[in-house]
This record gives C-alpha cells, structure tokens and sequence, in this order.
C-alpha cells in the first residue's frame, strides 16, 4: 500500500534517548528541559527570533485570532484545510473568503482590498503546499487599511523567501509538527511572533494567562506540549535536511516523467525556496480526476483530495460564491509524498497516471 503520506519515524533508539531523559528529570509538560531545547535548536535551524511550540497547529491560529481578530471580520482563503475556517468561527469572528489565484492557488492579494470593511480587522492566509503568498503585496494592503495579519503556514517548515524564513513574514505566523509534516513531534504545533510585546502576550496566552505560579498576564488556555512530543522532535530534527532531499527527489520524478501537458501542476512563486511538502495535481475534470483516483487505488496507490471542498460551501461559514477555488478544490489532488518512497513506487504512480489521462 502507497499512502499520501507516511510518518517519518527517526530510530527507535535515539527516541529511547531523548525519553531516558524524561524519566532522569522526571518532569513530563509545563515547557521542560526537552521542549526548551527544542525550541532553542528550532529557532536556530529556520534562522528565527522567536518559536513558541504549541501541543498543534490549530491553537496557534486560535490564540492569534483571540487577541488579533476581536471578533471581526477576518479576510481569508477558500482553499486551505478546514481549521483556517473553523478558527475564525470558534473566536466568534467572521470568515469574509476571498478568491484564489489560478496557479500559485494562494489567496488573490489584487482581491483583498475589495473584501474590506469598517468591520475587518485582520487577514488569515494559507501558504498553500508550503508555497508562500505574495506577502509584500498583502503587507502593504495590511498597513493601509491599519490591519493584521495572520499566516496560516502549517505546511512550512523551513520554507524561505528572498532568502528569509517565512516565519518572519506577518504578525503570527503558525505551523503544524503534525506526524504527517516535513518536521513533526507526533501532533504539535508552533506560533512564531517577531514583535515582543505581541509574543509575550501570544506566550502567556498558551500557559493559562499565568504570570509566574500565582498571578497571572491575561486570559489564556492550555496549549502547552509535553516532554514525549519535544523527544520525538529532537530525534526527527536531525534527519530534515535528509527528509527534504528525499522529497525533492520524489519531485523531480514527478516532473520529469508525468505527462505535464495534461496536467496542472503548483506554479512555485518567485524567489522562494520550497520545500517539498505536498505534490498537488489538477486534472482537467472532477470526474477525470474521479477516474485516475480510482485507478491508483485499485493498484493499492491512495492519493488524497487534498483540499476539498472549498471551503466557502461548508455549512457554518455561509460563504459567498468563489468560482477558483470551487473549480480548483474539485479538480486537485495531491499524490504520495514522503520520504523513503522508492523507484518503484513513483514508476507505478506515474504509469498508472499517465495510461488514465487519455
């Protein structure tokens, strides 16, 4: 069986490692030696001022629509995974979707002002596939109209722009260490804030509020890792140059030996380094794509509709209508991306693709 994606898994030994020393201190959560270490060597890999790792991705983009969404409305894509949506609705603030564009399939910048009212206060954007929005362009949207800004940049990790971890871009930026990501500690997350003032309060947000054991900041919630999810992360980080170039090969492979003239594929924006996080097709039809989804699991191959529906016609946002991303979201898969996967496996992706275009 072939799956989109599989669990890297460091050795089972330098795990044991990492957990030896739990068990030595004896200390499981509230951000322990492991999880501070973690940090420290996270910060220094993506070349960033300030990490704070969250137990996962969603609580990220909670706490930053809390304190930055004040229950507004919120500017954001049709074409991201549910919880982008499902956030601004739990912070009792309200979705205004804007369209995607073609090729990039990130949110259209030359559409948000449009989107503006007295009532917006911030805009929530997907990175879609780890492939960065036109961040400049919304910067300048965001500064006129006194906004802010929030990157949904759950697919990430170790992405650049112009030479700048895009991390750096906005007010929050968030990510997922979900198993199935680039660089994972099982299910977690991370929020990454340059201002100081704006992360201590992201910071004492995630703790409870707590200010020292026995006062506290402000409101918060408990979004706070343990000591088994920082092992898992400092066992796998050390593995993620070799984890991107693994992917990158798969890449490649796809490129070269698809039949791209049938085929759309993810248009990487200028003068940014990827990482090879997710390998989106677009088939000329939903049921074509119906066709070939069918093919490949009847060989054991399962590619995932990845990210389907658009999110504009999911019940509980009432979302107005946005013909790209409906369109894209019908058409879009994303085939299997991991690494470790072999020859022969991306020979039978492909032939099996490519005899089920005609």
């Amino acid at each position: 069986m072939i799956n989109v994606t599989k669990t890297f898994f460091p050795p089972i030994e330098e795990y044991q490692e990492q957990l030896e020393r739990v068990w030595k201190n004896q200390w499981l959560t509230n951000r322990g030696e492991l999880l501070l270490e973690l940090e420290e060597k996270v910060k220094k890999y993506l070349s960033v001022s300030n990490v704070i790792i969250m137990t996962n991705g969603t609580i990220p983009i909670q706490i930053a629509l809390k304190i930055l969404g004040k229950e507004g409305e919120i500017i954001t894509t049709p074409f991201s995974y549910v919880a982008t949506t499902s956030s601004i609705v739990w912070e009792h603030c309200k979705p205004v979707f804007v369209d995607i564009h073609p090729e990039y399939l990130t949110i259209d910048e030359t559409k948000i002002e449009a989107a503006i009212t007295p009532k917006t206060t911030a805009i929530l954007a997907t990175h879609v596939f780890g492939n960065p929005c036109n961040v400049e362009a919304i910067e300048a949207i965001a500064k006129k109209h006194n906004l802010k800004v929030i990157y949904d940049a759950a697919h990430c990790f170790g992405v650049t722009y112009k030479g700048k971890s895009i991390f750096d871009f906005g007010d929050v930026s968030t990510c997922s260490f979900h198993a199935t990501k680039l660089f994972h500690t099982g299910e977690g997350g991370a929020l990454f804030c340059n201002d100081a003032d704006l992360n201590h309060k992201m910071y004492f947000s995630h703790n409870f509020g707590h200010n020292g054991p026995l006062a506290f900041h402000g409101l918060g919630v408990n979004g706070k890792t343990s000591e088994l999810q920082a092992a898992m992360g400092l066992a796998v980080l050390p593995y993620i140059d070799d984890i991107i170039h693994s992917r990158k090969e798969a890449v490649e492979y796809y490129n070269a030996n698809l039949d791209c003239g049938k085929l759309q594929m993810l248009k990487i924006r200028e003068n940014a380094s990827w990482n090879y996080s997710y390998y989106p097709i677009l088939l000329e039809s939903e049921a074509k794509l119906l066709e070939v989804q069918q093919a490949l699991n009847e060989v054991d191959i399962y590619p995932r509709r990845y990210f389907y529906p658009s999110l504009n016609t999911i019940e509980f946002t009432k979302g107005q209508s946005m013909p790209i991303s409906e369109d894209v979201a019908s058409r879009v898969m994303c085939l299997p991306l991991y690494a470790g996967l072999v020859a022969s496996e991306l020979e039978q992706i492909v032939h099996t693709i490519n005899n089920n275009l005609g």
